[in-house]
Formats: C-alpha cells, structure tokens, sequence
C-alpha cells in the first residue's frame, strides 16, 4: 500500500479521496489554488502545496506544478479525482513515466476510451450496439451534415474528450450547422484540451443508464449495477439514483454484462463507468468516463463496496476480492448535487459567503462536502458545493426520507437548487420514475422552478454581503509554495474578513484586466446601455465590434462560468460604441462588457 497519495483535485471529491486514504492509513497531499488557499480539501489534508494562479488551466491543469509538488512532498502515487486532470492521457503518461504510481486507468486504456470514437470503434468490435453516426473525427459542418442526411436532424456534435454535456450541440436544421460545429470544437478545446469532435444520431427521449465497473491488474472485471442518471438541465446531471427504476432485470442484466464485455476488450484497469441511453426497450453505448464519477457515492450506499478506496487498492497491485456473483443490490439510493444556483434565474452559477451552513443527518442520510459555514464561493470553478445522498430500503422509503433531509438542510448567504429538488420530490414524472433526460429542459413548466423558490427560500440570499466580517481564529502561511496553519486567539481583536487577512473586497467601480495583467478603471464613453456581466467568469467569445447594429436579444459575448457557457445578451437594439472586454479576459460581476448607443 501507498504511504502518501497527493490528490490532484479540490473540494468535495478531494476530501472523499483523502477520507478513502486516511482509512487505508495513508497520508494525504493537497493541491491549491490562490482562489482555494482556505478549501475545504486544503484543511483536511495532511499537509497541501500552493501551484498557481485562481485560473485552471494555470494551476489545477498545470502538469508540471502537480508533479512537482508530488516531488515535494515525497508523495508514491497521484489520485486525480474527477473532472481536471482524470481523464488527460497525456497527464496519466507523464505520471506512469515517473517516480509516481497513477491511480487510475492506463494512459493507454484513457486514449482508447476517452476519445469518443475510438470507444465507439471499440465497443462495436466487442459487440455492444452503439448510437448510429460517425467512428472518425468530423473534419468539417459538411460531416455534420452527411449524417443528418442519413439519419434526419436533430444530430449530436460531441466534443472527442467531453462529458458532463459540455461540448456537446445538438443541431435541429441544416442552417445550425455552422455555428454549432464551431461551438462545440471550442468547448472541447477550451474544457478537454482537445478539438476534435464527432456526430451521431440524436436520441429524442432517452434514459440515461451508466454502470460502475472495477477492474484489477490480474484480469477481473466487475460491475456494480447500474445508476439513473436521467433527470438532467442542459445535459448536467442534478439527481441520480440506483438502481434504474426504468430497467427490468433482463435488460439490467444485459447492460451489464455490455459494460463489462466493452471494458475488458479495451484492458481497463481501475474504476470506470460506462455509460449508455436506453430507449424503447434498446440500449446504445454513449461513452467510457475513465474516472471515478460524481454519483459514485450511491453505488457506494446499495452495494456496502467503498469504490474510492478500490481505486487506490487496485493502483496498489490488490486483487479483487469478491466475485461478480457476490455483487448485490441492497435497497434504493439518490444523491442531490447542491449547487451554488439560482434555479428561478435558468440555474445561474450564483457566489457568495455561507453565512448559514447547517447540513441535515439522522439515518440513511450521508453527506460529501468540503465547505462550512464562513465559507466564500467564488465563480471560478464548478458551481457543486456539496451532495446529499439519501438511502433507504426501497424508493418509496428514499423519496419520504429526502424530503426530510432537503427540509432540514439550512444554507443561507447564496442561492442554490435545494428548492427544486424540493420540487422534484413533489413532481408526479419523477416520483413515479417515467422522467427522461429531455424533461427538465422539455417538460417541466418554468414557473413551477420560480414558485418553488419563493415557497422554500424566499430568503435565500440574506447575509450575503460583500462587506462582511466574520472572526477568523486561523491564518495560514506559506513557505516555499508549502502551506502551514498558525493558530491564535486573541480577545477584543477586530474582525478579519472571510477569507483570511490577504482578502480584498471588490472595487467600487468595474475595473478591467489589461494586456500587462494590471487592472485599470474601465473608461465607459457616452450615456449608452451599458451590457453587465452578470456573474464572474471569463469570457469566451466577443461576438460583436464597435460600429456593430444589433437587436433586442442580440448575443454580444459568450462568458464561462463555473464550467457553463452562458450567452450575454442586450436588452436593446442599437450600435455597438464600445467593446470592453476581449477573447480569454477575466470579468467580476457588475464589469462593463459592451456600450451600445
């Protein structure tokens, strides 16, 4: 077994790795940010390294400042969690090449699998039917269209190295083509690292199905069940459960055997999930996620299997020890992602400080967090805060438990999903199980979302002020790009702003980052609309130029926050006076992004 695991990750799925390695008696490394100098995951662990910069790609996606504190700290193996770095060949290669073990599928295993054509390829060869379209990268919108020719529209464009729907277009006319083909390539750039895109079939209604495998070194392949994951806004996840309330047992059975067939035809190693749409009683290979998952956690609570700590046993040469036959399903689970949201406002990514953060417990309920109360959540990352699984012997049991759980939940200082999960548990499609992955974005009445809110949290951003101050009693330092805690205590002492002593509060008047890195005062010219961010982000695209006529409605910039595309539009038409942002530019909430006269 491993003596020190450095995590390449952050919040909730950083702490659930570390909770696996400190059972396991190994001891654990974090990774942090500027933006995280006080997360969640860098308080638990062991001791935690600094590698750069609020930005992603110049911290979290850094390979060289993740091996190197890997070095640092005398770490033995590198666990990536998800999103990030878990699914990077090129990331898995460089740790496999060095002093340190990779928990997770080969670097090899990633590039059969993690680009989606060579799985598509694969799985057809191992006989596990897949979603008609293209085995090869699209070159062009003129591939786009061939399938449509041979299949009709809606077509999917799928990013090679996506997941989470990011990267994903699905294309209704030949006259989307274009823009959406461009689109998707970007996302797949900007998120994966990786252009490349392909074009499949577009399923009008289907279930979404995935099943756990694990994998050992010594040829054994298992799989957990499955998991539903079909209850899904813009092709994100929001609740998931297992097992399938759609499946019977001869279709749950030949989905897992599928998954299992695919898996070992690829010579997969560690966690996986494979994941499939079933639709009309058929069922069609989607992707691998070479990774552990989000909804890992209610495979988890119906099989009594810990799948982050075979991860680290599998990496450590362990074999399996328990057959497929020994594998059973126990009970019912879901887990409720609580993300940082306003559901009323088309579920935009929403920041603030926890002012209130006071989880639920009692039986069947488990909690995978790594925030508390005093806590600030910032834009630059994903929106997730916490998840909240709930389990009990049958459906029924876990449906009346959740809402119990989502009723005792209290948060306060931003805005979340809790109230439509409330509402979901209310909705007749979901309590009865018939929901597919088109009825959030298709089905579901909006003004159901915006009641929803007002009943259960109509006060759901009191506290939230910029302003205020919140005693802190520990500060940190670093030394050498190594973290350490100082506590001290002194009575009478004034308050210190959350965050730690370095925090700053926003400037009173937008400001604009320049070519040079510093900020200056934007210079807003004339008495025109000013167009405002209205979330931290960063921008994308500017899709408009000074002297540009534009109408109500008018997209002008594309800005990503929180991992989402989010389309800034002007409320009016007119010119184009001042264009104040560029392509990659870093925005707080209430920037000036275009002037239009």
């Amino acid at each position: 077994m491993f003596s020190k695991v450095l995590v390449a990750n952050r919040g909730e799925i950083a702490v659930r790795v570390m909770r696996a390695c400190e059972e396991l008696g190994v001891r654990t490394v974090a990774v942090y940010s500027e933006a995280d100098k006080h997360g969640g995951h860098v308080r638990y662990a062991d001791e935690a390294y600094n590698i750069g910069p609020a930005r992603a790609a110049d911290s979290y996606l850094d390979h060289e400042s993740v091996i190197e504190a890997a070095r640092k700290a005398g770490a033995d193996a590198i666990h990536p969690g998800y999103g990030f770095l878990a699914e990077n060949a090129t990331f898995a290669r460089k740790v496999e090449e060095s002093e340190f073990k990779w928990i997770g599928p080969s670097a090899d295993a990633m590039e059969r699998l993690g680009e989606k054509t060579k799985a598509r390829s694969l799985m057809q060869d191992a006989d596990v039917p897949v979603v008609p379209g293209t085995t090869e990268p699209a070159e062009s919108a003129a591939d786009v269209k061939a399938v449509a020719d041979d299949y009709g529209y809606p077509v999917a464009i799928k990013a090679e190295g996506g997941g989470g729907g990011r990267g994903l277009k699905v294309v209704h006319s030949e006259d989307e083509v274009d823009e959406q083909f461009e689109t998707a390539k970007r996302e797949g750039e900007a998120y994966f690292d990786n252009a490349s895109v392909y074009v499949e079939k577009y399923l009008e209604a289907p279930r979404h199905i995935e099943v756990q495998i694990l994998a050992d070194e010594h040829g054994n392949v298992r799989h957990l069940g499955e998991r539903d994951c079909s209850l899904q806004r813009r092709h994100q996840k929001v609740i998931e459960e297992a097992p399938s309330p759609a499946l019977d047992a001869d279709l749950r059975e030949q989905i897992g055997e599928a998954a299992r067939r695919g898996v070992r035809a690829a010579d997969y190693t560690n966690a996986g999930t494979v994941e499939f749409l079933v639709e009309d009683g058929e069922f069609y290979f989607m992707e691998v996620n070479t990774r552990i998952q989000v909804e890992h956690t209610v495979t988890e609570e119906v099989t009594g299997l810990d799948v982050v700590k075979w991860q680290i046993r599998v990496a450590a040469g362990e074999e399996l020890d328990f057959s497929q036959d020994d594998v059973e399903i126990d009970g019912h689970s879901m887990e409720f992602r609580i993300n940082a949201e306003a559901p009323e406002k088309d579920f935009a990514p929403a920041t603030g400080t926890l002012t209130t953060y006071d989880p639920p417990g009692g039986i069947g309920v488990r909690m995978d967090d790594a925030v508390r109360q005093g806590d600030e959540i910032g834009g630059d990352y994903d929106s997730m805060i916490a998840k909240l699984i709930v389990t009990g012997s049958d459906r029924t049991e876990v449906l009346a438990r959740a809402e119990r759980a989502l009723a005792e939940f209290d948060i306060e200082g931003l805005r979340t999903v809790i109230p439509f999960h409330r509402l979901m548990l209310t909705d007749e499609a979901f309590r009865e199980g018939t929901h597919t992955t088109k009825y959030l974005d298709e089905v579901l009445d909006r003004d159901r979302i915006e009641a929803a809110v007002e009943r259960w949290a109509p006060d759901a951003v009191t506290g939230n002020d910029d302003d205020e101050e919140v005693t802190e009693r520990t500060f940190s330092v670093e030394v050498n790009g190594k973290r350490f805690e100082v506590s001290l205590e002194e009575r009478g002492a004034p308050a210190i702003p959350v965050g730690g002593a370095a925090a700053s509060s926003k400037p009173s008047t937008p400001r604009k980052r320049r070519d040079d890195g510093d900020d200056d005062q934007q210079i807003i010219e004339g008495d025109g609309e000013s167009v405002t961010a209205e979330m931290q982000g960063t921008i994308l695209a500017v899709e408009v130029a000074e002297g540009d006529d534009v109408e109500p409605g008018d997209t002008v910039c594309v800005l990503e926050a929180m991992k989402m595309e989010n389309d800034v539009v002007t409320e009016r038409g007119g010119t184009v006076s001042q264009v104040l942002v560029a392509e990659g530019d870093s925005v707080d909430m209430g920037d000036v992004l275009v002037v239009i006269e």
